[in-house]
């Protein structure tokens, strides 16, 4: 059965934050100091990630499942729930293109220990990785993130490479006044170690509650910029993916645009999301949270659980609002909700 809201889209994806801590304090996600972290018992066990991630996928067909934080890699042990993730399989009458096989899973980190774990992951059945990386110079790197780790990050990217994920991805969130200006370098930094950039537009969910629409670079800009330097050709039809992808002229790579703030793609939405608590939101800048935690711990069976996520859905909003007068602004930063 399709988990489908009343908006007529077919839920496909499933966002699980498996920690709300980190070990970088980015300044569009998370307050410098001051953070409080959710208590050890209130986090989900990895068996209950994987009791409700089995709903998603078994009872409804959900075919993909990424992992978030937070920082993902700073939970302990986490190749044992990808490993327990990769023995889901999506039912074998599905509309789905993995219909009978496993769903496809993936992850965003920020990379400074993905060393340690790239081929742990790989072997526990891991897909895809994204990595984030907002600026190629340390300085700059340190007043972002307020740590001096660039260099770690750049060797998790070359760790994920080495450990056979293809294509890594890299994040970059743009924030004008920022890291604007390096918009060309960062694409050049893709396509020289053939990896896809996918920058992102800079949203509502910073800690300080300072975002301005004058801070956000939108997609024609982004594109522009790079298309000077590299002339681009667009990719067809990104169907629910979040990203507007483009091809390099003289073969090298792509490079991707994901425009949340300047054209937003709720109409295509496939995505919900799981925090570390067990609250499932059905948008990311949703205000309302359904606590399957709750219900799991008073022992609900599963057929209480798909009932209680099919509810949710059917009231999936159309869209975000961001820029109009009826947007309020989630009461979470990104690091609490899972990217």
């Amino acid at each position: 059965m399709d988990l489908i809201d009343s908006f007529g889209r077919t839920i496909r994806d499933l966002r699980l934050s498996v920690t709300d801590r980190c070990n970088f304090r980015c300044t569009y996600c998370m307050p410098e100091e001051g953070m409080q972290w959710l208590p050890r018992s209130e986090v989900l066990t990895f068996e209950e990630f994987e009791r409700l991630a089995r709903i998603f996928v078994e009872r409804f067909g959900v075919d993909g499942l990424r992992l978030t934080g937070g920082e993902p890699t700073v939970r302990a042990h986490l190749p044992v729930l990808v490993r327990k993730l990769a023995q889901l399989r999506v039912p074998a009458d599905s509309a789905s293109p993995l219909a009978g096989h496993k769903p496809d899973l993936s992850i965003t980190t920020n990379g400074a220990t993905f060393r340690l774990l790239a081929h742990e992951f790989r072997d526990a059945g891991l897909d895809r990785v994204n990595i984030s990386l907002d600026t190629l110079q340390p300085e700059k790197f340190l007043r972002i993130t307020r740590r001096d780790d660039l260099a770690r990050v750049l060797d998790g990217i070359t760790a994920a490479q080495e450990a056979g994920f293809s294509p890594v991805k890299i994040n970059v969130v743009v924030e004008r006044g920022v890291n604007d200006d390096e918009i060309v370098d960062l694409a050049r930094f893709g396509r020289e170690i053939g990896a896809e950039v996918r920058f992102i537009e800079f949203m509502p969910l910073d800690a300080s509650g300072h975002w301005l629409n004058e801070k956000v670079v939108g997609q024609d800009e982004i594109v522009a910029k790079v298309a000077a330097a590299f002339p681009l050709e667009p990719i067809p039809s990104r169907g629910a993916a979040p990203a507007d992808r483009w091809r390099y002229l003289d073969g090298g790579g792509t490079v991707g645009v994901i425009p949340s703030v300047t054209k937003p793609f709720c109409g295509d939405c496939d995505r919900v999301r799981l925090t570390a608590e067990g609250q499932f939101r059905t948008c990311l800048f949703a205000n309302d949270e359904f606590d399957l935690r709750a219900m799991m711990r008073a022992d609900a069976d599963d057929d209480q659980l798909a009932a209680e996520i099919q509810r949710a859905v059917g009231l999936k909003w159309a869209g975000h609002q961001i820029n109009q007068v009826t947007f309020v602004r989630p009461s979470r930063t990104m690091s609490q909700i899972g990217g």
